[in-house]
């Protein structure tokens, strides 16, 4: 892409002052332009192929195939496609606590079940797209490795390459977790970084923030149980359905005068399910509702006090409530050393007006979160809309027509590379 890395290099060369204590070596950005178009073509082969879930055979193949012949150790999963590629550096240099560092860096590999619109002459034709751009993920974090290759043997510490399936939905960090990536170097990852791309906000831009990221997604299922009747007569039942729309609204007004706006919870009734015919009162409704929270404090009271709400005021038209609270994914928070060290490590690269700090947290969810809950690190974004594209007619992550530009991938890597390189060399100097 065209940015100031391409035209001035002080940024990059800034970025080794910090290392040359340790003699470490980190990829500039002519390195990161040799790879560019091996990176692009990886790119469209993952997206033409795009796979949903656990279980992504081509995309682990485009991924084995991308690295081979590297000197890295690779083990997949077991339980589902994930790949843990470690990369040894040569500068076995041990930190404070006597061990030799390692860091970890995140790609997510899976898609999802929504049939491209995107018009792209790679767009895949199987019902399944690419559509929150992890396809760019797992691209940049490839790029990351090749770059880190050829400076190995100048790294003072390992880095962890978490090639994740699953993150739509079916908590593949926490499956990885379980089998063992934070510790695939040896010791546990000093830290831990990953990116997301957004297909609405300008290229090349990152962005970052201190505490609070992404929300915490949590999910109530609530059935409520009346008496069946004849519509025209329905003193003679107990409506669930009117009964289920009460409790649409007054979820709501319970969140705006219970919970701090400073400190949200943001609920969504999306399924509500009832009723077989439009003269019959069903004996059961049934309601599905999202509810996202930005900390661990309101994260809890929502889990103790939505069920209670619930069933105390269905109680109070004579029903009964069945509900069922599902904690799915934590709140994703930065440490807020690692999200300065995130912000400023990208303006050094590419100058600072390309580095920004998010005013508020994001209200979808990540299952990177499960990383940032064991280790300190941080997560942001990266805008790869594209270029020429009208802002009003950019596509956020998740719609068939969003499309994400290719051509921040070499600077995606870059940055990846950096995150990495310079944390070990922090540490080894800590």
């Amino acid at each position: 892409m065209s940015s100031p890395s391409d035209t001035d290099t002080s940024h990059t060369d800034a970025s080794s002052v910090e290392s040359t204590a340790l003699d470490i070596h980190l990829p500039t950005t002519e390195d990161a332009a040799d790879i560019a178009d091996g990176l692009v073509t990886l790119r469209r082969a993952l997206h033409e192929n795009a796979e949903v879930g656990l279980d992504l055979p081509i995309t682990q193949k485009l991924v084995l195939d991308a690295i081979e012949g590297l000197d890295i150790e690779v083990t997949k999963g077991n339980g589902l496609s994930s790949l843990v590629v470690v990369l040894r550096g040569g500068q076995r240099t041990e930190d404070s606590t006597g061990v030799v560092p390692a860091v970890l860096l995140r790609g997510d590999m899976d898609g999802l079940p929504v049939p491209e619109a995107t018009g792209f002459d790679f767009a895949a034709t199987t019902g399944r797209m690419h559509a929150c751009g992890h396809d760019l993920h797992t691209t940049g974090l490839v790029g990351a490795l090749k770059l880190l290759h050829r400076d190995r043997d100048s790294l003072p510490g390992d880095v962890v390459f978490m090639f994740q399936p699953g993150e739509e939905g079916y908590d593949g960090a926490g499956k990885m977790i379980d089998e063992g990536v934070l510790d695939a170097a040896g010791p546990r990852v000093k830290a831990a970084f990953g990116i997301h791309v957004s297909a609405d906000q300008d290229l090349g831009v990152a962005y970052c923030r201190r505490g609070s990221y992404m929300a915490a997604f949590s999910k109530m299922s609530i059935t409520v149980r009346g008496k069946g009747t004849h519509a025209s007569r329905p003193a003679t039942g107990r409506d669930p359905i009117q009964v289920g729309a009460m409790l649409v609204g007054q979820l709501q007004e319970y969140v705006t005068r219970r919970f701090d706006i400073f400190d949200p919870l943001v609920i969504t009734v999306g399924q509500f399910n009832g009723g077989t015919a439009p003269n019959v009162i069903p004996d059961f409704a049934h309601l599905v509702v999202s509810v996202r929270t930005f900390s661990d404090e309101v994260t809890t009271r929502a889990e103790a006090e939505l069920p209670q709400l619930v069933t105390e005021m269905v109680a109070a038209h004579g029903l009964e409530a069945e509900v069922d609270y599902e904690r799915v994914l934590p709140p994703t928070i930065n440490n807020d050393d690692e999200a300065d060290f995130f912000l400023e490590t990208f303006a050094d690269l590419f100058g600072a007006d390309r580095a920004v700090v998010r005013p508020n947290p994001i209200p979808g969810s990540e299952d990177f979160s499960r990383v940032l809950e064991q280790v300190p690190g941080a997560y942001g974004h990266f805008g790869v809309a594209l270029p020429n594209l009208p802002v009003e007619e950019r596509e956020a992550n998740h719609s068939p027509r969003a499309r994400h530009s290719d051509e921040g991938l070499a600077d995606q890597a870059l940055f990846l590379a950096h995150l990495a390189g310079r944390k070990l060399a922090r540490l080894a100097q800590e």
